[in-house]
């Protein structure tokens, strides 16, 4: 079969030939229809992950929406999503015709959404979507700050505060076009993430005199402290990146002082159970054309060019059609 093929760390994959993969006896064998290009899969193939990266050379991909083969079942033929559990990150991911996930890992992708869409909505959905449901739940009329909003996962977490209630939603990042995006998507207000010494008053202006009372940063460094600066008292923080930088210097007086909470998350740790039902409640809104997530399709064959753009910092979601 072909597929996408790490060879090294720090080098773009090749697309070659390899082996069908066995499943094992509990796997079931899978057709893959739609695989996304995430960040995490970059960070992985470059060893900068916390969660390793499976041994040299690998296939890539930690999610896939895939049809089920090769088993007698009432599964075969069916339409999954899958993630996690090893895919792209212990063993062979999902950027290939063929992959193998655990039998009781995969989710029915809701009807009537597209397969590449509903692929990109797995991590990069349940990203924007479980911090503000599970991790941190929104409560309706709260004032949200969402740092790094130009991006996939901020633009979902725009839409998805404004779903789940936010009196105010204020989105930051550092494309205009993307701000503008943001805006069409939702969001009251917009700050550009360009002047450090200035953010904390931008904030509080665009997020109202009180501040934001949850913080939504995928980005940490500097505007996350300036965030800190902004926020209301017994504000929440939730925290899954590091797009601005892997340190901040934040002032013990800054937390105790306000009584803030600075939650982390990652979709590594979520129960699968939670997992599945967050991204079965991700398809019917975004069937009902209450999120809009757009993507770029994309040949397995041209899978190392679009490899390199999600490296240059590519804007919108690569999905890779085999």
């Amino acid at each position: 079969m072909r597929a996408l093929l790490i060879e090294e760390l720090g080098r773009p994959p090749r697309v070659v030939d390899v082996d069908e993969p066995t499943p094992a006896p509990a796997e079931a064998l899978l057709r893959i229809v739609a695989a996304p290009l995430n960040p995490v899969d970059v960070a992985i193939a470059t060893g900068r992950s916390f969660a390793g990266h499976p041994r040299l050379p690998y296939i890539p991909g930690v999610e896939a929406v895939a049809r089920v083969e090769g088993e007698d079942s009432k599964a075969l033929g069916r339409l999954v999503y899958t993630c996690l559990h090893g895919l792209g990150t212990s063993r062979d991911g999902s950027c290939a015709e063929l992959a193998t996930a655990p039998r009781d890992r995969l989710i029915p992708v809701p009807e009537g959404v597209d397969p590449g869409v509903a692929a990109a909505l797995g991590t990069v959905g349940l990203a924007a979507w479980l911090p503000l449901t599970w991790r941190a739940p929104l409560s309706p009329g709260e004032n949200v700050l969402v740092l790094g909003a130009t991006g996939t996962v901020g633009l979902i977490a725009v839409q998805a505060a404004r779903l789940l209630g936010a009196s105010r939603v204020v989105a930051a990042g550092r494309r205009r076009e993307g701000l503008e995006r943001a805006v069409r998507y939702g969001a009251d207000a917009t700050v550009e993430l360009v002047d450090s010494t200035t953010l904390a008053d931008s904030f509080r202006r665009a997020c109202g005199s009180e501040g934001p009372t949850l913080v939504f940063d995928s980005v940490w460094g500097e505007p996350v402290v300036a965030a800190l600066e902004a926020a209301a008292p017994r504000a929440r923080i939730i925290q899954l990146g590091q797009a601005a930088g892997a340190n901040a210097l934040v002032p013990s007086a800054l937390i105790r002082g306000k009584d803030l909470d600075i939650l982390g998350y990652t979709n590594f740790n979520v129960p699968f159970e939670v997992l599945a039902e967050g991204y079965r409640q991700l398809g019917e809104h975004v069937r009902q054309g209450r999120i809009v997530l757009e993507i770029e399709n994309v040949s397995l064959e041209d899978g190392v060019s679009a490899w390199k753009r999600l490296q240059a910092g590519a804007e919108g979601k690569l999905v890779i059609r085999p």
